[in-house]
Formats: structure tokens, sequence, C-alpha cells
């Protein structure tokens, strides 16, 4: 029979793309994971792993058995939160997925929130843009995500999460500085600064630009970023205005690097949801942690 514990070695082998990366998330020796590989391999009588350069990548035969092992893993690993949750204990290991705002600026102290009150839950947090996690979340590799925009996809169970306001933000100098506010229409004048496509905070800008009768396709965008932080210093860079969450640029603002100007003509505000996978029973840990949210969110 194949082995669990070492089919969450190889899988823990597949995500990272290293023996040695797996065996420290492991707090496995190296050599260890090495020879539980190569007994994985010697019973299934086939490669699993090619080396290309510094990495190590699924062979056809790996990436099939893959398949199989995550979700092996998966229903072990709530099989044991199950029985430790009948037995009163909560315990564990959850991995969820964040888009870039509640990755970076939300979810942090609800974390740290959170294992205090449950110190023997370890949480792991994948941050990417929403149609990456939505990805993830498909593909089991996240339990559940944290994102910025609805996907449609009947696959997919959305619950709202919290509000949030997206600015238009200008750095100091700019010509707007001084303006109390302008007009929706004039933001296609500008040269401008956009997420990549996928992104939340985008897909949400354009969804109201265009209810406001802008079409986002006349943007001029100069530089296009795969994240706020780079937006930020792109802005800074005086390579254009964008459209931010209110949240992202608070430092920026207090220390008057940036000037939020208000926007006439449309409302920017959008909302966060909390988003799985329907066809997924929610593990206990699961439970716990999406309750926690919703009962630590802030709506302010």
């Amino acid at each position: 029979m194949l082995d669990i514990h070492r089919l969450k070695i190889f899988s823990k082998i597949a995500e990272l793309k290293s023996y040695s990366n797996a065996a420290q998330a492991l707090y496995l020796t190296q050599p260890t994971v090495s020879q539980h590989m190569a007994a994985l391999e010697n019973y299934i009588g086939l490669k699993l792993f090619d080396r290309v350069g510094k990495e190590v990548q699924l062979t056809s035969a790996g990436e099939m058995l893959y398949r199989y092992a995550k979700n092996i893993v998966s229903m072990a690993e709530e099989a044991q939160q199950s029985l430790d949750a009948f037995r009163g204990k909560k315990q564990g290991h959850i991995t969820i997925g964040a888009s870039t705002i509640p990755g970076e600026f939300i979810l942090p102290e609800l974390l740290g929130r959170f294992s205090e009150k449950y110190p023997d839950i370890k949480a792991t947090m994948r941050i990417g843009d929403t149609e990456d996690i939505v990805h993830e979340l498909l593909n089991r590799d996240v339990e559940l995500g944290v994102v910025g925009a609805k996907v449609k996809d009947s696959r997919l169970q959305f619950s709202r999460f919290m509000d949030d306001d997206l600015v238009l933000v200008v750095p100091r100098g700019h010509r707007w500085w001084l303006q109390e506010s302008v007009e929706v229409t004039a933001l296609v004048e500008e040269p401008f600064v956009m997420r990549e496509r996928g992104s939340g905070t985008r897909l949400a800008m354009e969804r109201h630009l265009k209810k406001a009768g802008v079409d986002p396709d006349q943007l001029h965008i100069t530089t296009m970023v795969g994240s706020t932080t780079a937006v930020k210093q792109a802005v800074k860079a005086g390579l254009g205005v964008s459209l931010l969450s209110s949240r992202a640029v608070q430092e920026e603002v207090e220390h008057t690097i940036f000037k939020i100007v208000p926007v006439i003509g449309a409302q920017f505000t959008r909302t966060f949801y909390i988003v799985q996978d329907k066809k997924r029973t929610a593990s206990p840990l699961c439970k716990v942690f999406v309750q926690f949210l919703l009962k630590g969110r802030k709506t302010d």
C-alpha cells in the first residue's frame, strides 16, 4: 500500500520543487526525505522527479501520482482533525489563500490573533491575485481563500467578509495635488498605473468605471504591475496615478507622500469575500477559522 507519510513528503517536494526546502518545511533532514522518495520510487517502479538546474520537477508519472497524493493527504488530515474535534481538541494545520490586499493589509493581524487564541492550529497563507487563489482553491492547494472579487464559477461559494474603498492617489507635486476633486472622466487623460489582469482591485475598478460610463480600455496605462506594492512604487516614481485600496495607502497618506483626491461621478466601493469549494466539505479547522474571521472582521 502507498504510505501516507511518504505521499505527504512527495507532495511537499512537488509544491516546493526542492528536496531541501521540503525537508525544512516538514522538520526532517534532507537525507531522510531522499530515503523516503527512493523507497517510494522503488515501490512504484517509476521515476517521480527530474532535476532541472537547482529545482526538481515532476515527471509524467509524478504528475499523475501528485493528483491523487494531494487528495489522499488532504483527506487524511481532515480525518485526523475530525477525530481531534470529537475529542474536544483544536489542533492541526490549515492553508489559506489571499489576494494582495487581504493578504498584506488585513489578514496578518487576524492571523496573529487567531494564533494567540488557538496556539495548536498552524495557519499558512499563500498570496496571489484573485484568479490565482481561485485556481489553487479548486486545485485543493488551499482550503479557503479571501479575495477581492467574485469569479463566475458554479463550483465556488462566496461569503461577504468586509468592504473596502478604492481611492485615487497622486504623488507629491502632481498637478492634481492641490485640487479638491476630479471628475471621473478626467482619469482617461492622465498616465495611469494598473494592476495585472486577474487582480481583484483591477476587476473592481473596471466594473465601477463602466458603471460610471467610462471605458477602462480608454485609460492611458503607462505601467502594468503584479502587486499593490509595485503600484505604489510606480506612483511614487511619477509614472502615473492609480486607484488603490484605502487600507494600502494609509502610511503614504499620513506622511504626505500620496494625496487622496476624491473622484466625482463614481463610487469605488468593493467587497472582500471568503471563497470556498462547494464540493469540498470544510474541515473542522476550516470551520473554526471562518467563524473566527467573520467574528473578528472590521467593517469600518
